[in-house]
This record gives C-alpha cells, sequence and structure tokens, in this order.
C-alpha cells in the first residue's frame, strides 16, 4: 500500500509543476488514485497466493517428517536382526571349541589303535618266528625218519598201539577242530564288530569275557555258566537302552530335518510371493516410466555408470588379488592342502573366465554408452552455440536498454514524457509479474509432481532392495545346499569304490582258502585210508610174529641158541625203535599242534572271508540307498538351478528397468535445475527492473519483501530438493551395492553349474533376453531423446524471453557447482565407507558359509553313526544266537578257553578306552550340532546389526546433510533480516530477533541429536571392529582344524599302507604253512609206505616159514644164516619203490 506521505509529496509534485491549472491536478490525482487502488489489488491477489504456497510447504514438511519417523522404526528393526546375529555367532564359536576338542579325542584315539598295531606286528613276527622253528623240526624229522625207517619195521606192536592211539588222536583232534572253529568264528565276530561297530563293541566283548571265564571254571563248577549268562543279559539290555536312546536321537534329527525341510518350501512359498509382487511393482515401474523417460539426461548418467563401473572393477580387482594372497599364503601348507589350492585355482580360473565375460559385456555397453554421451555432447554443443548467440543479442539489447534508460533520465525534466513512460513501464512490469508468477506455479507442480514420484520410486526401490536380499539368502542357502549334497555324493563314491575294492581282494582270498581247505580234506582222507592199511598190516604181523613163534618151538633145540641170539638182537632192535617211536610221537604230537593251529588260521580266514562278503553285502545296499537319495537330491538340485535362473531373469530385468529410471530421475533433475535457473533469472529480472522504476513507482518497496519472501521460499524449496537429491542418491548407492551382489551371486552359480551344457545354453540365451531388454531400453532412451528436443525447442522459445538474466544465471551456476563438488566429494567419502562396511559384511556371510559346511559335515558324521548303529543291533541280535551256541559247546571249549582268555585280556582295556572315546565323540557331536545352531543364530543376529547399523549411519548422514540446509537457509534469512531491520524498523527487527533465537534452539537440538549419532556411529564403528577381528580368529580356527583334518587323512593313509603289509605278510606266511603242510603230507605217504613194505615183507617171510617145514634139516642147514644178525636186517630194509 501506498502511504500518505508519498501522495503528498506527489500532489506537491504536481501543484509545483502546474500550479496554474487545478482542472488538470484534479483529474491526475483521480487517475493516481485509481492506480494506486489496482495496485492495491493486485498485491491481495499476489498475497493470498504466497499464503496459498506456504501453507503447502508446510504440508510437504509435515510428510518429510512423518517419512523420517517411519525409517526410524525400520532401524529398530534392523537393530534386533544385528543381535540376532551377534547371538548365531557365540554359537559359531562354541561350535568351533567344540570341535577341536573333538578332534584331539580323535588324535589320541588314533594314538591308541597305533600302540595296538604296534603289538600285532609284534604278535606276526612272534608267528614268523614260530614258523621258521616249525620247518626246521620238519626238516629234522624228516632226516630222522630217513635214518631210521629199518627200526620202524620190527615195531609192529607198537605201530598197533600207535594206531588206536591215532584213531583216538583224530577223532579228538576232529572234536577239537570243531570246536576251534567255532571258537574262531566267535572271536572273528567279536573282532569284527570292535572294527566296524566301535559303538557296541565294549559291551560285546565283556559278553566274551564273560564266556571265556566260564569257560575256564567249567570243569569246577556248571552253574558259574548261568551266571554269566545273566550278566551278558544285563549287559545286552544297557545295550538296548543305548540303541533306544540313540534312535530317539535318531528321530529328533529326522523331526529337525523334516522342520527344515518345511522351512524350505516356506521360503519357496516367500520367493514366488515376492516374484508376483515384484512383477507388480515392474508393471507400477513400467507405468511410471512413460513419465520418467521424458526428464533423462545422458551425459551425467553415462559419467556416473563410468564411474561405478570402474569402481566395481577395481574391487573385483582387489578380491582378485585377496583370493590370490590367500591361495600363495596356503600354497605350502600339507599335500592335501595343496590338492585343496588346486580346486581353488580352477575355481579362481572359472571367476577369472567370469570377471573378463563381464568386462566385455561391459565394454559393450561403456562403447554404447560412450556414444550416447558423444551425441549428447555434440547436442549440448549446439545449445551453447545457441546460448552464445542469444547472449550477444541480449548483451546488445541491453545496450540498447541502457541508452533507452539514459534517454529517460535526460527527460525527466519533462513530466509529461515521465508519466507517460512511468504509466508503460508500470504496465510492462505487472504484465511481466503476472508471467513470472505463472512460470512460479507451474515450477511448483512440477516440483509436487516430482515429489510424488520421487516418493513413489523410494517406497518401490526399498521393495525391491528387500526383494532382492531375500533372493540372496535363499540363493546363498541353496548353494550351499548344493556344496552340502556334491560333497556327500563324492564321499559315497569314493566309499563305494574303496568297499568294491576291497570286496575284490576279500574274494579272492576266499577262492584261495577254498582251494587250499580242499587240498587238505582230500590230504586228511587219503592219510586216513592209509592208517586203515597199516593197521590191516599190522594185524598180518602180528599173525606172522605168533606163526613164527610156533615154529620155533616145533623145531627144537636144534636151533635155540640161533633163536636166543636172533632174539636177543631183536630185543635190541626193539629198544632201539621204541626210542625211536617215543621220539617219532612227540614230533608227531608236535606237528598236530602246527596243524591244529594252521587249521584254526585257516579258519579264521575264511570267517575273515565271510565277514568281508556280509560287509560287501551292506555296502552294496548302503550304495544303492545313498544313488537313491543322489538322485532325488539332484532332481531337487535342478529345480532348485531352474528356480535360480528364472531369479536371475528377473533380477536383470530389474537391474535394467532401474538403470532406465535413474536415468529418468536424473533428467528430471536436471530439468529441475534448469526451472530453478529460471526463477532465478525471472527473480533477478524483476529486481532489475524494479531498479529501474524505483523513482515512479509507489509500490516497490511491498514488491520488494514480496520478491525477498518468494526467494526465501524458492531456497527452501531448493533445499528439500537437495535433501530429496541426496536420498536419491543413497537409494542409488543402495541399488549399486545390490547390483555388485547379485553380480557376485551370478559369477558363483555359473561357476557351480558350468560344467552343464543344457544350463549353458540357458545363460546364453538369457544372455540374448537381457541384450533384447537393453536394445528395448535404448530404443526407449532414443524416444526420451527425441521428446527431450522437443522439451528443448520449448525452452528456447522460453530462453528468448529470458535472456536479460544469463549472467546472473552464469553466477548462480558456478557457486551451485561448487556446492555440487562438495556434495560429490562427502558422497565419495561416504560411498567408501559404505564399501568397506559391505566387504566387512561379505567376508561375515563366508565365515557364516563355512560353519554351515563344517555343520553339514557333521550332520554327514552323524548319519554315519547311525547306519554304524543299526549294524551294531544287527551284530548284537547275531550275538545272542551265538551265544545259544556257545552255551552247548562250553564242555568242548575247556582246553582251548586259557589260550583265548590270555588274548581277551588285552583286548579288553583296548576295547574300553575305544568305548569311552566313542561316548566322548557322540557328546561332541550333540554339543557341536547345538553350538552350530546357535552360531546360526549368531550370524543372523550379526547381520541384522550391520544393517541396522548401515541404515542408522544413513539416516545420521541425511539429517547432516538437512542441519547444513537449514544452517544455510538461517543465514540466508539473518542476512534479510539485517535487510529488513535497515529498512522495516524496530517491530521486524523484534521479530527477527525472536525469529533467531527460535532458529538457535532448534539448531542446538539437532546438534545434540547430531552428536549422539555420531557417538552411536562410533559405537557400530567399533562393534564392526570386534566383528571383524572375531571373523579372523573363526578363519583361523577353520584353517587349524582344516590342517588336523589333513593330518589325520595322511595317519589314515599310513594305515591303510601297514594293513595292506600285515595282509602280505599273512599271505607269506600261509605260503609257508602250506609248504611245512606238503613236506608232512609227504612224510606221512612216506610212512604208510613203509607201513605197507613191512606187512608184504612179513607176508612173504610167512611162505618162507611154511615151505622150511616142508624141507629136511639137513637141507635148511644152508639157510640158517638167513635168521642170523647179517640176513635178518635185509628183509626190512626194502624200500618202498621195490614193491
Amino acid at each position: 500500500m501506498e502511504s500518505p506521505e508519498e501522495v503528498e509529496c506527489c500532489l506537491n509534485l504536481v501543484i509545483d509543476d502546474d500550479a496554474n491549472s487545478p482542472s488538470d491536478d484534479l483529474q491526475k490525482l483521480e487517475e493516481l488514485v485509481a492506480e494506486t487502488q489496482a495496485a492495491l489489488e493486485k498485491e491481495e491477489k499476489l498475497r493470498k497466493e504466497a499464503e496459498a504456497l506456504n501453507a503447502k510447504l508446510l504440508q510437504e514438511k509435515t510428510d518429510l517428517l512423518r517419512n523420517l519417523e517411519g525409517e526410524k522404526g525400520s532401524i529398530s528393526g534392523i537393530q534386533e536382526r544385528c543381535a540376532k546375529l551377534q547371538a548365531q555367532k557365540a554359537d559359531l564359536e562354541s561350535q568351533l571349541m567344540d570341535t577341536q576338542e573333538r578332534l584331539q579325542n580323535e588324535e589320541d584315539a588314533r594314538n591308541q589303535l597305533f600302540q595296538q598295531k604296534k603289538k600285532l606286528e609284534q604278535e606276526a613276527a612272534a608267528l614268523k618266528k614260530d614258523i621258521e622253528d616249525l620247518e626246521l623240526s620238519n626238516q629234522k624229522t624228516d632226516q630222522d625218519k630217513a635214518s631210521k625207517e629199518h627200526q620202524i619195521r620190527n615195531l609192529n606192536d607198537e605201530i598197533a598201539h600207535q594206531d588206536d592211539l591215532i584213531n583216538k588222536l583224530n577223532k579228538e583232534k576232529k572234536i577239537q577242530s570243531e570246536l576251534n572253529q567255532k571258537t574262531a568264528e566267535e572271536l572273528q565276530a567279536a573282532e569284527d564288530k570292535i572294527n566296524h561297530l566301535t559303538k557296541v563293541k565294549v559291551k560285546l566283548e565283556q559278553t566274551l569275557d564273560e564266556l571265556e571265564d566260564t569257560l575256564e571254571r567249567e570243569k569246577k563248577l556248571r552253574g558259574d555258566v548261568e551266571k554269566a549268562k545273566r550278566k551278558t543279559e544285563g549287559d545286552l539290555k544297557l545295550t538296548q537302552e543305548a540303541v533306544a536312546d540313540l534312535e530317539r536321537n535318531k528321530k529328533e534329527l529326522e523331526q529337525t530335518i523334516q522342520r527344515k525341510d518345511k522351512e524350505i518350501a516356506s521360503l519357496t512359498a516367500k520367493l514366488e510371493d515376492e516374484q508376483s509382487i515384484v512383477n507388480k511393482t515392474g508393471k507400477q515401474i513400467k507405468e511410471l516410466q512413460s513419465r520418467i523417460e521424458e526428464l533423462e539426461e545422458e551425459v551425467e548418467a553415462e559419467r556416473q555408470a563410468r564411474g561405478k563401473a570402474e569402481k566395481q572393477r577395481a574391487d573385483l580387482a582387489r578380491e582378485l588379488e585377496e583370493l590370490g594372497e590367500r591361495l600363495e599364503e596356503a600354497g605350502g601348507a600339507t599335500s592335501a592342502q595343496i590338492e585343496l589350492n588346486k580346486k581353488r585355482e580352477a575355481e579362481m580360473s572359472k571367476l577369472r573366465r567370469d570377471l573378463e565375460e563381464a568386462n566385455i559385456q561391459h565394454e559393450g555397453t561403456l562403447a554404447n554408452l560412450r556414444k550416447k554421451h558423444n551425441d549428447a555432447v555434440s547436442e549440448m554443443g549446439d545449445q551453447i552455440d545457441q546460448l552464445n548467440k542469444l547472449k550477444t543479442k541480449v548483451e546488445k539489447e541491453k545496450s540498447q536498454y541502457l541508452g533507452e534508460l539514459n534517454d529517460v533520465r535526460a527527460s525527466i525534466d519533462h513530466l509529461t514524457n515521465e508519466k507517460a513512460a512511468t504509466e508503460k513501464v508500470a504496465k510492462q512490469l505487472q504484465h511481466q509479474i503476472n508471467e513470472v508468477q505463472g512460470k512460479l506455479d507451474e515450477a511448483n507442480r512440477t516440483l509436487n509432481d516430482f515429489d510424488a514420484a520421487k516418493k513413489k520410486l523410494s517406497i518401490e526401490n526399498s521393495d525391491l532392495l528387500r526383494q532382492l536380499e531375500e533372493a540372496e539368502s535363499q540363493v546363498s542357502q541353496l548353494s550351499k545346499i548344493k556344496i552340502s549334497l556334491t560333497t556327500q555324493l563324492e564321499d559315497t563314491k569314493r566309499l563305494a569304490d574303496e568297499e568294491a575294492r576291497e570286496r575284490a581282494t576279500l574274494l579272492g582270498k576266499f577262492r584261495n582258502l577254498e582251494h587250499d581247505l580242499d587240498n587238505l580234506r582230500e590230504q586228511v582222507e587219503e592219510e586216513a585210508e592209509a592208517k586203515a592199511d597199516i593197521q590191516r598190516q599190522l594185524s598180518k604181523a602180528n599173525a606172522e610174529a605168533q606163526l613164527w613163534r610156533s615154529k620155533y618151538e616145533s623145531e627144537g633145540v636144534a636151533r635155540a641158541e640161533e633163536l636166543e641170539e636172533a632174539k636177543r638182537k631183536l630185543q635190541a632192535r626193539l629198544a632201539e625203535a621204541e626210542e625211536t617211536i617215543e621220539s617219532l610221537n612227540q614230533k608227531v604230537i608236535a606237528l598236530e599242534k602246527t596243524k591244529q593251529r594252521l587249521a584254526t588260521e585257516v579258519e579264521d580266514l575264511q570267517l575273515e572271508v565271510d565277514r568281508a562278503n556280509a560287509i560287501a553285502n551292506a555296502a552294496e545296499k548302503k550304495a544303492k540307498a545313498i544313488d537313491k537319495i543322489i538322485g532325488e537330491w539332484k532332481l531337487k538340485v535342478d529345480d532348485l538351478a531352474a528356480e535360480l535362473d528364472a531369479s536371475q531373469k528377473e533380477c536383470r530385468n530389474y537391474s535394467t528397468e532401474l538403470f532406465r529410471l535413474k536415468g529418468a530421475y536424473e533428467e528430471g533433475q536436471e530439468q529441475l535445475e534448469a526451472v530453478r535457473r529460471e526463477n532465478k533469472n525471472l527473480a533477478d529480472e524483476v529486481k532489475d527492473l524494479l531498479d529501474q522504476i524505483g523513482e515512479g513507482g509507489r509500490n516497490i518497496h511491498e514488491i520488494e519483501k514480496q520478491r525477498k519472501r518468494l526467494e526465501v521460499e524458492k531456497d527452501e524449496l531448493q533445499a528439500a530438493l537437495e535433501e530429496a537429491e541426496a536420498a536419491l542418491e543413497q537409494e542409488e548407492n543402495k541399488v549399486l551395492r545390490a547390483q555388485l551382489e547379485l553380480s557376485q551371486v551370478r559369477q558363483e552359480i555359473d561357476r557351480r553349474i558350468q560344467e552343464k551344457e543344457e544350463e549353458f545354453e540357458n545363460t546364453r540365451k538369457n544372455h540374448q533376453r537381457a541384450l533384447d531388454s537393453m536394445q528395448a531400453s535404448l530404443e526407449a532412451e532414443a524416444k526420451g531423446k527425441a521428446e527431450a528436443l522437443r522439451m528443448k525447442k520449448k525452452l528456447e522459445a522460453d530462453i528468448n524471453e529470458l535472456e536479460i538474466a544469463l549472467d546472473h544465471a552464469n553466477k548462480a551456476n558456478a557457486e551451485a557447482q561448487k556446492t555440487i563438488k562438495k556434495y560429490q566429494q562427502q558422497l565419495k567419502d561416504v560411498q567408501t565407507a559404505l564399501e568397506e562396511e559391505q566387504r566387512a559384511r561379505d567376508d561375515a556371510r563366508e565365515q557364516l558359509g563355512i560353519a554351515e559346511r563344517r555343520a553339514n559335515a557333521l550332520g554327514n558324521e552323524l548319519e554315519e553313526s547311525r547306519t554304524l548303529l543299526e549294524q551294531a543291533d544287527r551284530g548284537r541280535r547275531q550275538a545272542e544266537q551265538e551265544l545259544g551256541d556257545a552255551h552247548e559247546q562250553i564242555n568242548e571249549l575247556a582246553a582251548q578257553a586259557t589260550s583265548a582268555s590270555a588274548a581277551k585280556r588285552k583286548l579288553e582295556g583296548e576295547l574300553q578306552t575305544l568305548h569311552a572315546d566313542l561316548d566322548e565323540l557322540l557328546n561332541e557331536a550333540k554339543n557341536s550340532e547345538e553350538k552350530a545352531k546357535k552360531a546360526m543364530v549368531d550370524a543372523a543376529r550379526l547381520a541384522d546389526e550391520l544393517r541396522a547399523e548401515q541404515d542408522h549411519a544413513q539416516t545420521q548422514e541425511k539429517l547432516r546433510k538437512a542441519l547444513e540446509t537449514q544452517i544455510k537457509e538461517l543465514q540466508v534469512r539473518l542476512d534479510e533480516a539485517e535487510n529488513n531491520a535497515l529498512k522495516g524498523g524496530k517491530k521486524a527487527i523484534a521479530k527477527l530477533e525472536q525469529r533467531v533465537r527460535e532458529l538457535e534452539n532448534e539448531l542446538d537440538g539437532e546438534q545434540r541429536r547430531h552428536a549422539d549419532a555420531q557417538k552411536n556411529l562410533r559405537k557400530s564403528e567399533r562393534r564392526i571392529k570386534e566383528l571383524s577381528f572375531q571373523s579372523d580368529e573363526d578363519r583361523k580356527n577353520h584353517e587349524r582344524m582344516q590342517d588336523l583334518v589333513d593330518k589325520l587323512q595322511q595317519k589314515i593313509k599310513t594305515y591303510k599302507r601297514q594293513i595292506e603289509e600285515a595282509e602280505e605278510i599273512a599271505a607269506l606266511n600261509l605260503a609257508k604253512f602250506r609248504k611245512a603242510q606238503q613236506e608232512l603230507e609227504e612224510a606221512e605217504e612216506r610212512a604208510d609206505l613203509a607201513e605197507q613194505a613191512v606187512s608184504k615183507f612179513r607176508t612173504k617171510g610167512g611162505r618162507a616159514g611154511s615151505a622150511a617145514r616142508a624141507m629136511s634139516p639137513v637141507a635148511h642147514k644152508p639157510a640158517r644164516p638167513q635168521f642170523d644178525g647179517n640176513a635178518f636186517p635185509p628183509r626190512f630194509d626194502l624200500h618202498p619203490d621195490d614193491f
């Protein structure tokens, strides 16, 4: 409004200028009043419009505060997740400690087994010495037998007696061999249970010990057997209870597995729901894309994409270098570690190939983007040329306007001309103010539209990020399941191959033993027949001896002297023969003992062959079951791979759409900046025009106030827009991080499934689809470019009207560029911090994957223990059956129980130690399972805490930027308040001081909140450092565990080699036994032939006696020398070959 002083001034001017024309003065006054009234109405309209804009801005401020409160609620959820991850990590650490203790116990058990092996080797050496002694004794017996065969012929009576003894000994030998066979079977069964059924071994050995004690005490009291039976039944009950406990544990584990399967099914259902949500969001994004593509700006998007691609490439190169350094450090650990390094190098080569492919694709996209960038740069150059031309025109017009202003100032003396000029200028100003107001309204509408679109995009971005994180977790779980399945498949294949080889070797040994047994049986039958012949010959010899006695008694005294001499000689020879027979009997007894021992060894070998066959059959059944399980898991893996391919396709589509949206949003930002520049230009133009017509216009002061208020509101809007840009940049960083994670997951999946040709074709098709989508995006960008050109033409038309304010816009642009550079530097710092946190999170995920693989390995060991438990149950049943047989055979096994008890006592201590080790291993397995679960919970909680801290840091950064913008606004307002204080007076100063105090209070509150946020940030950083340190310790523990596993594998290999050497030694001993047995058979054959020769000689002697009785005594005198000492032995020294 115009003040009365100004009206009076105007009246005085009019009166002074033309005092002689009162009528003209009245007309002029009326015209001034009408003009002032019109200006007042216009100012009132402008005031109302400004109030409406102020209310709209307040509403937007309340909406932003609501959004901030919602984000604070999400931060609390993320903190809870971090707490869960910490708990899971603690559980994992406890599980690692348990596994280390378990490995230590296994090392102690291995040492005990090594000592047992040494004892067995000593026993084998003792057996070798015994066999050598037997061979020497056999050679000596052969020599003695060759020297004294002629004496055996004179000992017919003793031979008959020995035949009876031999028959008895054969019967006893058969009985003892059967008893030995049964006891050997029992002992072999017990040993088999000791070797393969470690869980039930101790209790079964206790039952065997009790049986052996009852065998020793059977001659004294039969009632002790029943007591032992009761003890064994109690032990069996204990074993049954232990088996029941293990079965309960097995059921609980199966229930947990079913629960995990249900969780997997629910996760798949969630994945499908999220895919449907993603499809819906994709549709919404496509609908919004038509609006956003008009605002694309290709130059800045291209630069950002190039910088991000270079960052990704540098990160990948750094990760590859780190992996290479780790591989070089772990290169010289052990031979097993070298094999693992080879596998890792193969995986690294695959990763490098994948990286090269990704770089090739990225270079192709960069080439396309460079082409677009060059085109855009050329277009921008054309636009800059046009703007320079317009600038020259504006400068020319400016010089013209200056000349006109000089002319107007020169014509101030003439009031009439000045009045007309001021009226024209006022009309022009009013017209320009109306145009500026319309443009400001349009700019506010566009800002509101952009804010709404930005909010929608931020919501959709958050949804997409959440879906991507869930998809990543599912992909990692599926990859872990696939890895565990592949390891199980390889282990089962290796076990099946080893069992097949062992079965083949055992079958060969069994066939050899069967052949040897057949030969032995044939030899035993031949020996029995030969002994029967010898008995017949002895009976004949006894008859012949009685005939000769009768002849001697009948022939009389003439031959008595000769017969007495012959008798003395025969008695002497009989005494010598008796001595030789006694020595031979002792040798025969020793040979029988060796024969029995060798027979028991043969039976032991046969039992080992039977046991090996049983083990081979069980292994075949197990292999078939494992093949079925592997087939089922292969089907599951194929389904999961198909789902992963589908998720990858969707992720690629989403990434392309995100890039499009980002480019469109950046173009929108540039257009907003252009609108802001236009607003600034218009404000500057209004200011210049108001300065030019300050002397002629009465309402310039009010317009200046309104202009400043509008500028303040414009700055506030600009600050809000900068906040929105900062939020958008953070969202873009999140999208880039998600893209990096997706690329890592894609590389891992491609590496895992690269060997399959079908899936390779699928991936190639996916790449083709991605190229099609890129082509479609290029077409859409071309359309957007055409639309941008149309908008550019429109803007050129507007620029023609705003040429005067170009210099001011350039200055404002330079200042804005400086502020943008500052913000870009801050964003780079924040980006580096986020990348470091991302690397820490990736390391934590790797440690979590290692712990999960360890848990899977422990689950496999539990499954193996279950199979061993089932085998133990079967062995228990067999032991129960054998108990009944053992009770029946107790009387027969009394003689051999003493030797078995000695071996039993040696094994008893070892079995007890092994049983204790087995119980410790079972407890450790249970503890490790519980700790694995706790570790998984801790890892999840730590991940949640890490995300919460990241989000909290982002929110604190947003608050810091908002505070900076508020400080700038306050500074601007203070400057304006100072200007208004110079013009407006004490009231304005008081109001501004009150406002300054309020703003200072707000600033203090914001500073306190900022300090709290900084404290929380430092706490989170300390927590992250602690987590990284703990992850390093976990990694070191895992490396130690891996070294222990490698050492155990090497020791197992040495044990296998030693067992093979023992088998070779046993084969050599068996060959020596066969050789000794053949020599014994030959000696027995020679003895049989000698006995046959004696019997035949006796028959011939009987025939000669009958012929002598037919002749006269004179005729028989020359034949008497046949009965003396010189002629008699040749009849007994006949060789078996003569007959």
